[in-house]
Protein backbone atom coordinates (compact mmCIF):
# COMPACT_ATOMS: atom_id res chain seq x y z
CA UNK A 1 0.00 0.00 0.00
CA UNK A 2 1.48 3.57 -0.86
CA UNK A 3 0.67 4.45 2.51
CA UNK A 4 3.03 3.52 5.41
CA UNK A 5 1.77 5.84 8.57
CA UNK A 6 -0.74 4.79 10.81
CA UNK A 7 -3.99 4.65 8.93
CA UNK A 8 -5.99 6.46 11.81
CA UNK A 9 -3.53 8.33 13.21
CA UNK A 10 -4.98 11.87 13.89
CA UNK A 11 -1.95 13.34 15.54
CA UNK A 12 -0.81 16.60 13.22
CA UNK A 13 2.00 16.03 10.57
CA UNK A 14 5.08 17.85 10.35
CA UNK A 15 4.29 20.50 6.75
CA UNK A 16 6.85 18.84 5.11
CA UNK A 17 6.19 15.73 5.90
CA UNK A 18 2.37 16.25 4.80
CA UNK A 19 3.76 17.87 1.55
CA UNK A 20 5.60 14.86 0.54
CA UNK A 21 2.73 12.39 0.86
CA UNK A 22 0.56 13.98 -1.32
CA UNK A 23 2.36 16.12 -4.16
CA UNK A 24 3.16 12.79 -6.14
CA UNK A 25 -1.29 12.44 -5.85
CA UNK A 26 -1.59 16.09 -7.93
CA UNK A 27 -2.48 17.76 -3.92
CA UNK A 28 -0.43 20.55 -2.82
CA UNK A 29 -0.56 21.61 1.68
CA UNK A 30 -2.15 24.76 2.12
CA UNK A 31 -1.58 25.97 5.75
CA UNK A 32 -3.43 23.43 7.60
CA UNK A 33 -5.08 21.99 4.36
CA UNK A 34 -5.05 19.55 1.65
CA UNK A 35 -6.10 20.90 -1.84
CA UNK A 36 -6.62 19.67 -5.81
CA UNK A 37 -8.92 20.67 -8.86
CA UNK A 38 -10.55 18.25 -11.06
CA UNK A 39 -11.31 18.92 -14.29
CA UNK A 40 -14.85 18.40 -15.61
CA UNK A 41 -16.96 18.65 -19.04
CA UNK A 42 -19.70 19.58 -17.05
CA UNK A 43 -21.94 19.98 -13.87
CA UNK A 44 -23.32 16.37 -14.25
CA UNK A 45 -19.55 15.51 -14.44
CA UNK A 46 -18.84 17.23 -11.51
CA UNK A 47 -21.49 15.49 -9.46
CA UNK A 48 -20.31 12.71 -10.17
CA UNK A 49 -16.52 13.16 -9.03
CA UNK A 50 -17.89 14.26 -5.69
CA UNK A 51 -19.97 11.28 -5.01
CA UNK A 52 -16.75 9.25 -6.01
CA UNK A 53 -14.67 11.42 -3.46
CA UNK A 54 -17.48 11.03 -0.85
CA UNK A 55 -17.40 7.43 -1.07
CA UNK A 56 -13.86 6.73 -1.39
CA UNK A 57 -13.70 8.78 2.81
CA UNK A 58 -16.06 6.21 4.07
CA UNK A 59 -15.88 6.85 7.74
CA UNK A 60 -13.56 9.57 7.08
CA UNK A 61 -15.63 12.01 5.28
CA UNK A 62 -16.03 14.90 7.62
CA UNK A 63 -12.57 16.12 6.61
CA UNK A 64 -13.94 16.31 3.05
CA UNK A 65 -15.38 19.95 1.69
CA UNK A 66 -16.64 19.93 -2.27
CA UNK A 67 -16.79 23.24 -4.29
CA UNK A 68 -18.49 21.88 -7.38
CA UNK A 69 -18.45 24.21 -10.69
CA UNK A 70 -19.53 23.79 -14.47
CA UNK A 71 -15.73 23.28 -15.31
CA UNK A 72 -13.68 21.73 -11.97
CA UNK A 73 -14.50 20.63 -8.82
CA UNK A 74 -12.21 21.81 -5.82
CA UNK A 75 -11.78 19.18 -3.15
CA UNK A 76 -9.97 20.57 0.33
CA UNK A 77 -9.38 18.04 2.94
CA UNK A 78 -9.22 19.47 6.26
CA UNK A 79 -9.42 17.77 9.80
CA UNK A 80 -12.83 18.57 11.38
CA UNK A 81 -11.38 19.65 14.95
CA UNK A 82 -7.86 21.08 14.42
CA UNK A 83 -6.03 23.37 12.11
CA UNK A 84 -3.35 21.16 10.79
CA UNK A 85 -3.08 18.23 8.36
CA UNK A 86 -3.05 14.38 9.89
CA UNK A 87 -2.48 10.83 8.40
CA UNK A 88 -6.16 10.53 8.30
CA UNK A 89 -6.37 13.49 5.55
CA UNK A 90 -3.11 12.54 3.58
CA UNK A 91 -4.29 9.13 3.00
CA UNK A 92 -7.86 9.88 2.33
CA UNK A 93 -5.74 12.41 -0.73
CA UNK A 94 -4.10 9.46 -2.06
CA UNK A 95 -7.40 7.07 -1.69
CA UNK A 96 -9.44 9.89 -3.37
CA UNK A 97 -6.79 10.29 -6.32
CA UNK A 98 -6.79 6.18 -7.28
CA UNK A 99 -10.39 6.53 -7.39
CA UNK A 100 -11.21 8.87 -9.47
CA UNK A 101 -8.56 7.83 -11.68
CA UNK A 102 -10.34 4.75 -12.21
CA UNK A 103 -13.35 6.88 -13.46
CA UNK A 104 -11.00 8.71 -16.01
CA UNK A 105 -10.64 11.80 -13.61
CA UNK A 106 -7.44 13.79 -12.94
CA UNK A 107 -6.32 15.24 -9.54
CA UNK A 108 -4.10 18.16 -10.80
CA UNK A 109 -3.21 22.10 -8.57
CA UNK A 110 -3.72 23.39 -12.16
CA UNK A 111 -6.59 25.39 -13.67
CA UNK A 112 -7.58 28.71 -13.88
CA UNK A 113 -5.40 29.34 -11.46
CA UNK A 114 -3.19 27.03 -8.66
CA UNK A 115 -5.25 25.99 -6.00
CA UNK A 116 -5.10 28.62 -3.10
CA UNK A 117 -6.04 29.79 0.25
CA UNK A 118 -7.14 33.64 0.98
CA UNK A 119 -7.15 34.72 4.58
CA UNK A 120 -7.85 38.71 5.66
CA UNK A 121 -5.52 39.96 8.16
CA UNK A 122 -6.31 42.95 10.44
CA UNK A 123 -3.52 45.18 12.73
CA UNK A 124 -4.96 45.26 16.23
CA UNK A 125 -3.42 47.50 19.32
CA UNK A 126 -5.38 45.17 21.16
CA UNK A 127 -6.60 41.89 18.80
CA UNK A 128 -8.84 40.62 21.81
CA UNK A 129 -10.93 43.56 21.87
CA UNK A 130 -11.60 43.78 18.48
CA UNK A 131 -12.15 39.52 17.51
CA UNK A 132 -15.73 39.45 18.79
CA UNK A 133 -16.88 42.34 16.73
CA UNK A 134 -15.80 41.12 13.77
CA UNK A 135 -16.80 37.45 14.84
CA UNK A 136 -20.50 38.61 15.48
CA UNK A 137 -20.69 40.85 12.48
CA UNK A 138 -19.47 37.84 10.49
CA UNK A 139 -21.11 35.53 12.00
CA UNK A 140 -17.86 34.09 12.35
CA UNK A 141 -16.67 30.81 14.62
CA UNK A 142 -13.31 30.58 16.62
CA UNK A 143 -10.73 28.14 14.78
CA UNK A 144 -10.25 24.90 16.07
CA UNK A 145 -6.48 24.77 16.53
CA UNK A 146 -4.26 22.24 18.34
CA UNK A 147 -3.06 24.02 20.72
CA UNK A 148 -6.21 25.67 21.96
CA UNK A 149 -5.17 29.20 21.77
CA UNK A 150 -7.42 31.18 19.93
CA UNK A 151 -7.11 33.90 17.22
CA UNK A 152 -8.22 33.29 13.89
CA UNK A 153 -12.14 33.55 13.37
CA UNK A 154 -13.34 31.11 10.35
CA UNK A 155 -16.72 30.84 8.33
CA UNK A 156 -18.85 27.64 9.95
CA UNK A 157 -20.11 27.27 6.42
CA UNK A 158 -16.37 27.69 4.48
CA UNK A 159 -17.48 30.34 2.03
CA UNK A 160 -15.64 33.36 3.26
CA UNK A 161 -12.19 33.74 4.23
CA UNK A 162 -10.56 33.40 7.68
CA UNK A 163 -9.77 36.16 9.52
CA UNK A 164 -6.69 36.59 11.82
CA UNK A 165 -5.38 39.09 13.70
CA UNK A 166 -1.91 40.55 13.78
CA UNK A 167 -0.66 42.74 17.01
CA UNK A 168 0.90 46.09 15.77
CA UNK A 169 3.96 46.79 17.71
CA UNK A 170 4.58 49.70 17.76
CA UNK A 171 1.56 50.58 16.49
CA UNK A 172 1.50 52.25 13.02
CA UNK A 173 -1.11 55.21 11.90
CA UNK A 174 0.82 55.13 8.15
CA UNK A 175 -0.20 52.27 6.84
CA UNK A 176 -3.34 50.18 5.95
CA UNK A 177 -4.44 48.08 8.82
CA UNK A 178 -6.03 45.34 6.58
CA UNK A 179 -4.30 42.95 4.37
CA UNK A 180 -4.60 39.64 2.29
CA UNK A 181 -3.02 36.45 2.83
CA UNK A 182 -2.73 34.62 -0.19
CA UNK A 183 -1.82 31.14 0.57
CA UNK A 184 -0.52 29.16 -2.66
CA UNK A 185 1.58 26.14 -3.25
CA UNK A 186 5.11 26.40 -2.45
CA UNK A 187 5.77 25.40 -6.08
CA UNK A 188 3.82 27.98 -7.58
CA UNK A 189 4.91 31.78 -4.88
CA UNK A 190 7.77 32.73 -6.82
CA UNK A 191 5.54 32.60 -10.36
CA UNK A 192 2.37 34.69 -8.46
CA UNK A 193 4.94 37.13 -7.12
CA UNK A 194 7.10 37.95 -10.04
CA UNK A 195 3.09 38.31 -11.75
CA UNK A 196 2.19 40.74 -9.14
CA UNK A 197 4.90 42.72 -9.11
CA UNK A 198 4.56 42.49 -13.27
CA UNK A 199 1.42 43.96 -13.13
CA UNK A 200 2.76 47.19 -10.62
CA UNK A 201 3.33 45.86 -7.54
CA UNK A 202 6.22 46.33 -5.57
CA UNK A 203 8.20 44.50 -3.37
CA UNK A 204 8.12 45.84 -0.26
CA UNK A 205 10.00 42.76 1.76
CA UNK A 206 11.14 38.96 0.66
CA UNK A 207 12.95 38.74 3.95
CA UNK A 208 10.87 35.73 5.34
CA UNK A 209 10.37 34.12 2.64
CA UNK A 210 9.78 31.49 1.13
CA UNK A 211 7.30 31.70 4.41
CA UNK A 212 5.99 35.02 2.77
CA UNK A 213 6.54 37.83 0.49
CA UNK A 214 5.51 41.53 1.16
CA UNK A 215 3.95 42.81 -1.90
CA UNK A 216 2.15 46.51 -2.15
CA UNK A 217 -0.03 47.81 -5.41
CA UNK A 218 1.03 51.37 -6.75
CA UNK A 219 -0.97 53.35 -3.55
CA UNK A 220 0.51 51.06 -0.79
CA UNK A 221 -2.20 48.57 0.02
CA UNK A 222 -0.49 45.52 1.17
CA UNK A 223 -0.56 41.71 0.49
CA UNK A 224 1.38 39.07 1.13
CA UNK A 225 1.88 35.55 -0.87
CA UNK A 226 2.84 32.63 1.61
CA UNK A 227 3.54 29.19 1.73
CA UNK A 228 3.67 26.53 4.19
CA UNK A 229 7.60 26.52 4.13
CA UNK A 230 10.13 27.57 6.66
CA UNK A 231 7.39 27.07 9.47
CA UNK A 232 8.52 24.46 11.53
Amino acid sequence: MWFSEAMTNASALKRQRASDLTARFGWRYLLGALRTMVPVSSMTDGVEVAAVAVAACGADVSSLRVDLRPTHVDLTLYPPSITAVTAVEARLAGTITEALDRGGWTTTMEGPRSVQITELAIDASDRDAIRPFWKAALGYVDEPTPSGQVNAIVDPLWQGPAIWFQTMDPPRTDRNRIHFDICVPHDEAERRVAAALAAGGRLVSDAAAPRFWILADAEGNEACVTTWQGRD
